[in-house]
């Protein structure tokens, strides 16, 4: 493999972020979070994923301290995230015993996803939370076969996962 140093990798109009934006391996979160997913009934899975919805929203606000300048677009993926949760939690309540089975697994399951962002720079943090709001509108996808009755909703849910991905995959090319 060729070795470039920075000024003919700028020669060449390529940044240090954009090859980091490129070479960052991206996880398969519904893999890496199924020992978390699989320890509560199909019943609370929505309220589990609205929590994990949640921890996305803190990261969010962590990247907008991150990057000043990109505060506000930042601050609009976390309020799309909580709003995501709210709406979850508002079509599929939790009963009391899968709320609390949730909030014992969730902390795993938490550590699991900060895991994956442990020693990366915020840019590489970024682009796999892009990939990873893909796979959340997926997941919502995933969940019409058991919810019908929902489609709609779980519709416009990806919708937003995907408002989100697309603000990160629009920002980061240019940091």
């Amino acid at each position: 493999m060729p070795v470039y140093d920075m000024a003919s990798l700028a020669y060449h109009g390529i940044s240090l972020t954009r090859i980091e934006y490129a070479m960052t391996d991206i996880p398969n979160f519904g893999e890496l979070l199924a020992p978390h997913l699989s320890a509560v009934p199909p019943e609370a899975f929505p309220f589990l994923l609205s929590q994990l919805e949640r921890t996305a929203a803190a990261r969010y606000r962590g990247w907008a301290e991150d990057v000043p300048d990109h505060r506000d677009g930042l601050m609009a993926c976390a309020a799309r995230e909580d709003d995501i949760a709210d709406r979850v939690e508002a079509l599929f309540p939790p009963s009391p015993e899968h709320r609390a089975l949730v909030m014992a697994t969730i902390p795993a399951a938490k550590a699991t996803y900060y895991e994956v962002f442990e020693g990366l720079t915020p840019i590489e943090q970024m682009t796999i939370q892009a990939n990873a709001e893909r796979q959340g509108a997926n997941a919502w996808q995933n969940l019409i076969d058991a919810y019908p009755e929902h489609t709609d909703a779980l519709n416009a849910l990806s919708a937003t996962e995907v408002e989100s991905a697309d603000y990160l995959d629009q920002l980061l090319p240019t940091l």
